[in-house]
């Protein structure tokens, strides 16, 4: 009943519905955006002129590229481009990290509209520098991707499920033809009546690797219809599997992207003196949330990975999308018998890059450059600074509830001041 209130009165309810039943009456616009795949400034103009003319306002800010701006460079990160839209960009640190492959003090680049956000994110790297730094560990890598093939009888599938295992080797070879940096590590099945979904694991280099892997599966799956005995009815690329943008349990429970594990080891004075609470605050407020969040249904138990992770990516040309994914783990916080705190966060599904996608981007290359993290080479590096960002973030959030001063500090640092 209430979900019809909010929808106005019953005249307003009536309207819409008349609305609704009419809308197929409405003629369709004779104007059309124009598109072109090539990134010309004919094309751009045109675009602009269009925009402009329809909403009878002009964008400067929006429309206007920065002076010696190469267009080419956006080449294969955006189609029918207009402009730029401008994200604040702030910077957390020093956060120390020791890890495999990151090791030292860095600065992060964080591009938010949130306030309050690089502050907190700066309190938690400040109490884990104090502390000595965070261990930040990349643990494994895997990249998926899940085609479905469909058959008449589940007595098929297994006759082609018993051709597919003996060609593991010649996957791995249309693999090498087909990329230069993804390797297969493994292919599992997961059967479903006479449906059958094949999970193709590669590693995939600096690269994030969601492209890479697409490919290289589409390569592999074109083989093996050219040379089945057992054709299916139909096959996809993707059978929703993988986990690819989502959250799942399945890539809660293994690896997409880089899994990482990050941990520190708070001594009570400064759990006191920078995040201004006490442990046992912290302690008890992470046992009860944890309750919380499992009533909730939630896979994981965290406090606001999704916060860093979008802000470090949207800084960086990661794909942001993979937040859905990247920001599921659990937080675990808890005192030790010396009453200190330890804390540490594990992040299995950190799909980053440093190569490829959007990190060659003009500002986004300066960002990873900052923690020396553009290009080959630096991949796993990045991911656990990642993990180490997060840790510190989950270390603030925690502190500040616990202390009751997370509503104060978004009322101060979130909300504009009056002019």
């Amino acid at each position: 009943m209430l979900a019809y209130q909010q929808l106005g009165t019953k005249a307003d309810v009536a309207q819409l519905i008349q609305d609704i039943k009419n809308k197929n009456a409405i003629p369709l616009s004779e104007d059309r955006l124009p598109i072109d795949e090539n990134l010309s400034e004919k094309g751009v103009a045109t675009r602009r002129e269009f925009v402009c003319s329809k909403t009878k306002k002009v964008f400067p800010l929006l429309m206007t590229d920065p002076k010696g701006l190469d267009l080419n460079s956006f080449d294969g990160n955006i189609e029918n481009y207009i402009g730029l839209t401008q994200i604040p960009t702030g910077i957390v640190g020093p956060l120390r990290v020791t890890g495999s492959a990151a090791k030292g003090d860095f600065f992060i680049p964080l591009a938010t509209s949130e306030g309050a956000l690089v502050a907190s994110s700066h309190r938690g790297a400040k109490a884990c520098y104090e502390a000595g730094g965070a261990v930040s560990i990349c643990l494994i890598e895997g990249v998926q991707r899940s085609p479905l093939f469909k058959f008449n009888s589940i007595a098929d599938l297994g006759l082609f499920v018993g051709w597919i295992l003996p060609q593991l080797e010649k996957f791995g070879e249309i693999t090498i033809e087909n990329s230069r940096f993804a390797e297969l590590r493994d292919v599992r099945s997961q059967i479903e009546g006479n449906q059958l979904i094949l999970t193709f694991e590669f590693t995939t280099g600096d690269a994030s690797g969601q492209n890479m892997v697409t490919i290289c599966t589409d390569a592999i799956c074109q083989y093996i219809i050219a040379n089945t005995p057992i054709q299916p009815e139909f096959w996809f690329i993707e059978g929703n599997y993988s986990g690819d943008k989502k959250a799942t349990a399945l890539s809660f429970t293994n690896v997409r992207g880089k899994k990482v594990t990050s941990e520190i080891v708070l001594p009570k004075e400064i759990v006191e003196s920078v995040l201004k609470t006490n442990v046992k605050a912290m302690e008890d407020y992470w046992r009860s949330s944890t309750l919380g969040i499992i009533q909730s249904g939630a896979i994981g138990a965290q406090g606001h990975y999704a916060n860093a992770l979008a802000a470090l990516f949207l800084a960086t040309g990661q794909d942001v999308a993979c937040v859905s994914e990247a920001a599921i783990g659990i937080t675990r916080m808890q005192a030790t018998s010396e009453g200190d705190l330890y804390a540490s966060v594990t992040l299995p599904n950190l799909i980053v890059g440093t190569v490829g996608g959007g990190t060659s981007l003009p500002t986004q290359r300066e960002c990873l450059q900052i923690m020396d993290c553009y290009g080959e080479g630096k991949a796993r590096k990045f991911a656990e600074i990642c993990g180490a960002l997060v840790l510190a973030g989950e270390l603030s959030i925690a502190a500040a509830l616990s202390a009751g001063h997370f509503t104060s500090a978004h009322k101060n640092l979130g909300r504009r001041k009056k002019m």
